[in-house]
């Protein structure tokens, strides 16, 4: 078989395991665990961050089939069914010649044959802003909220990934304690990856964001406002060269999340910090 239909055999192969979950939210969950257990012990640690962000999808009813009586998110379903497609792809590839048929795959390929944190986030995270590059017009009909923690979510995962790849940018003077807190196969990734702590389990949400805003204390608060806002235009820069996806660079402007965001309507992003918060601003230049 040649490399091209292997890569199309392994692309179709991908499409039909994930086409067979589409409408069944647990059903993705038991193919994310088996497509990291086929690795396995190299690959099954990392399925913890994975499985923590894709079971708050599946508990809020996100990923529910939209003819359902509680119908899901398309848009949350396309992003999630990237994920997913990209990951049975380059498992299928392992240990072939064929060439990966996306930068999204070879980036997964590439954390398949050689496991490390760092890999994991790039291969994770180039399939999500991918993603999230292509379904901008579905995200654009999301309500109010939504959208607004679809850009928290990504503003969180990006963090993350710089935890363990840049941590001088991700906590400036803490810099040498940044690794250990974004591996994905430890549990803390959890909490960078989760927005359960704000975020009811319902769907859809309506158009008051103040309302979350305000319900957003304490750890969340700290990370957000005052750890990630204060770099987050270079946290996206850097994203978007690490990923080398230069259209990630759109998605802000200034200090300010825009992905599906209309710029006009900034000051949601510029909460007053909490005592805490500021003293996180000086105390990571």
């Amino acid at each position: 078989m040649t490399t091209d239909r292997a890569a199309g055999s392994a692309a179709a192969l991908a499409a039909a395991r994930v086409a067979a979950v589409e409408d069944d939210p647990a059903g993705r969950l038991r193919l994310l665990r088996e497509l990291y257990a086929d690795g396995g012990d190299r690959h099954l640690p990392f399925h913890r961050a994975a499985h923590a962000f894709l079971g708050w999808q599946v508990r809020r009813g996100l990923l529910n089939p939209l003819t359902s009586t509680r119908p899901g998110s398309p848009w949350w379903r396309a992003v999630n069914a990237r994920l997913l497609r990209d990951t049975a792809e380059a498992r299928a590839l392992a240990g072939s010649a064929a060439r990966p048929t996306s930068d999204s795959v070879r980036a997964t390929l590439d954390f398949i044959e050689r496991p490390s944190a760092r890999r994991w986030y790039r291969a994770h995270n180039h399939s999500i802003v991918s993603a999230y590059l292509d379904h901008e017009e579905l995200a654009g009909v999301e309500d109010r909220v939504e959208r607004f923690f679809v850009n928290l979510a990504l503003m969180r995962v990006l963090y993350a990934h710089a935890l363990v790849a840049a941590p001088r940018l991700a906590l400036g003077v803490l810099a040498p304690v940044a690794p250990p807190l974004g591996d994905p196969r430890l549990g803390m990734t959890a909490i960078f990856l989760s927005l359960s702590r704000v975020v009811p389990a319902t769907y859809p949400l309506g158009d008051d964001v103040h309302a979350f805003i305000k319900a957003e204390h304490g750890f969340g608060h700290l990370l957000d406002v005052g750890v990630i806002q204060p770099r987050v235009a270079d946290l996206y820069a850097w994203s978007a060269d690490e990923l080398d996806i230069p259209r990630l660079r759109d998605l802000v402007d200034g200090d300010v999340p825009v992905y599906a965001w209309d710029r006009a309507d900034a000051d949601l992003w510029r909460p007053p910090p909490s005592r805490f918060a500021l003293v996180a601003r000086r105390l990571i230049h």
